[in-house]
């Protein structure tokens, strides 16, 4: 190789340094040896991640993303170590999230030959063919030439139009092979590209026309509006028009959840004020939201939406989820910032906004009423002080002891549904969940994510025990790279959710979801605080709800990484304004109000 020649992965690790990555988040093998050779060359100027399972640098890279808005990369090896990647690229995948996986391979001198690790029953080293459903794109340069070509291409399609993850996976020869004397410029590839389309002017004008004439209006907010970085816009428009707010899961924070027009949220879990606004509006406006099953009550009318006669606005970067559940009024491809932009310039040269504003105050007096139905039922919850710990307690106790700061991850299971109803997220990073693929273990590695995106905010991460358990390498991870987050194991000695469907459609024939002592009967997990202490991280267990709070509050001042083992009791399920129908096994029954059916 000429001394002046870039191998493959000097131009790899080169390209993400101008594209300003901090760090890569992965795990050794043969296949990519030679790429953290690379690394290494250029540690003072990109720093390495070592983690003990190749989807916890998955999930780390995810979170990064959400909390700093800089898409970051992952580095596996061939074989296994890249088909763990999988949940967390799928993951990605579905909460539109970008990040560059760089997976390892065996070299194009051994394709098909059946090397060690290689993927070839059915197409020569076809690890692509394992990824290419849950990522944008695959990218397989099989010469060093080819390098620096995938790798621009690979970071534009990660950031441009609906976000994504990308793969580019390298032979090992690959690694090696002269690529080019220089990496592509970063800065004039990619550096002035904007995906950030505007709507139809005249859908603009519409889409106002429409929001002005209506009586019963409300905007639906998705992750598009949080990631989009449309909060400020979003805010403005609703105060101008005195138009309520609601949000799917994905979209709570996205306005602070405390601001009077916010209705909180819209699922089959979803607050009454929330449910029963979204289902009665005349006109809805959704931005960046996707209307999945558990947003929408099933799809059954009545419950979260009734569209129609609701006439649907709908505004989305990705046009392929426009019309997809919904028949639309109005359906517009567009970045969701920048159509609010426009909404406000053509509002601008609207007159009489104030006489609009005003009536809305019906509706708004309405909406107030169903706030305190829903404030009154859900109250018995907020003072039980029964062991173990009432689950609802237990979300408000969190939420409570949560600096104004505060990131909280949260995993997969029962626990998301209790902090969805009663955390109350001010800002649009405040509460990080997944509602794409769902796969456990995301919030227990990846609020080692958004502690390196965000240093100096506390990060805590509200995991199930049974993710906690699939996932408890983090400790380590934690301690090696000195990274003071808190986990809330949150401990009810059961794969609860699982359990709760088979009570509520198996006639309680429960099987496979509750962990116990062979001998005793009784309930059985680890001793979590005491494994986190045989790791080096400050293990507690907390039994009270009155002393759940200051074990977190303690748990940040420590600013060491911590464990908080919780005992919350397991039979009681959030109750909402919605619904959930699993299909050929029945349809759950709403917890307050009744199904709506237009006049």
């Amino acid at each position: 190789m000429s001394k002046n020649m870039l191998n493959g992965a000097q131009v790899i690790v080169d390209y993400l340094i101008q594209e300003k990555v901090p760090q890569v988040f992965g795990l050794c093998g043969h296949g990519n040896i030679q790429f953290i050779d690379a690394l290494y060359e250029r540690s003072e100027e990109i720093k390495t991640v070592s983690v003990h399972h190749e989807s916890v640098a998955g999930f780390m890279a995810d979170v990064y993303y959400r909390v700093s808005g800089r898409p970051t990369a992952t580095f596996t090896s061939c074989g296994p170590g890249s088909a763990n990647l999988p949940i967390s690229l799928a993951n990605a995948f579905l909460d539109s999230v970008p990040f560059m996986a760089i997976t390892g391979n065996v070299p194009t001198s051994q394709f098909n030959r059946g090397a060690f690790q290689e993927m070839y029953r059915h197409h020569q080293a076809d690890f692509p063919s394992t990824v290419k459903t849950i990522c944008k794109k695959v990218f397989q340069p099989t010469r060093g030439e080819m390098v620096p070509l995938a790798v621009r291409q690979a970071w534009k399609t990660m950031v441009t139009g609906r976000p994504g993850p990308v793969v580019v996976d390298v032979p090992f020869d690959v690694f090696m092979e002269s690529a080019a004397e220089e990496a592509p410029k970063a800065i004039e590839w990619n550096a002035n590209i904007s995906s950030r389309c505007g709507a139809d002017p005249d859908g603009v004008e519409k889409a106002v026309d429409m929001l002005l004439s209506a009586e019963r209006p409300v905007m639906l907010v998705g992750q598009g509006v949080r990631y989009g970085g449309a909060a400020d816009e979003l805010r403005k428009l609703a105060e101008r028009l005195q138009i309520p707010v609601a949000a799917s899961a994905s979209g709570l924070g996205a306005l602070d959840v405390n601001h009077p027009l916010a209705l909180g949220l819209v699922a089959r879990a979803g607050h009454y004020q929330a449910n029963h606004a979204t289902r009665q509006a005349d006109v809805l406006l959704a931005l960046g939201v996707r209307f999945d099953d558990r947003t929408s009550s099933s799809w059954i009318p009545g419950y979260s939406f009734t569209i129609p006669p609701t006439r649907l606005i709908h505004v989305d970067i990705d046009p392929e989820e426009i019309g997809r559940n919904y028949p639309v009024a109005l359906g517009l491809m567009a970045d969701v910032r920048t159509f609010l932009r426009q909404v406000h310039a053509e509002l601008d040269r609207r007159d009489n906004l104030f006489k609009k504003s005003d009536a809305r105050k019906k509706w708004l007096a309405q909406i107030d009423g169903y706030r305190k139905e829903w404030d009154k039922f859900v109250a018995p919850g907020f003072s039980d002080d029964t062991t173990p710990i009432n689950p609802q307690r237990a979300a408000a106790e969190i939420d409570k002891a949560l600096p104004e700061d505060a990131i909280l991850v949260s995993d997969i299971g029962v626990h998301h549904n209790w902090l969805l109803g009663f955390c109350k997220p001010k800002r649009p990073d405040s509460l990080i969940g997944s509602m794409g693929f769902g796969p456990m273990g995301f919030g227990v590695a990846g609020v080692m994510g958004a502690k390196f995106a965000a240093p100096d905010r506390p990060c805590v991460s509200v995991c199930g025990d049974g993710a906690f358990f699939m996932h408890a390498n983090v400790l380590g991870t934690a301690v090696e790279y000195n990274l003071p987050v808190v986990w809330v194991v949150w401990n009810n000695y059961a794969y609860a959710s699982i359990r709760g469907l088979q009570r509520g459609y198996l006639g309680g024939r429960e099987l496979a979801t509750d962990f116990k002592h062979p001998e005793t009967g009784e309930r059985y997990n680890p001793d979590f605080a005491a494994m986190a202490r045989s790791c080096g991280v400050e293990g507690v267990r907390v039994d009270r709800a009155g002393d759940l709070g200051e074990a977190i509050r303690k748990g940040i001042a420590a600013n060491r990484p911590y464990l908080i083992d919780v005992d919350v009791a397991a039979d009681v399920n959030p109750a909402g304004a919605g619904v959930w129908e699993l299909p050929g096994l029945g349809q759950s029954k709403a917890g307050i109000g009744t199904r709506f059916q237009p006049g």
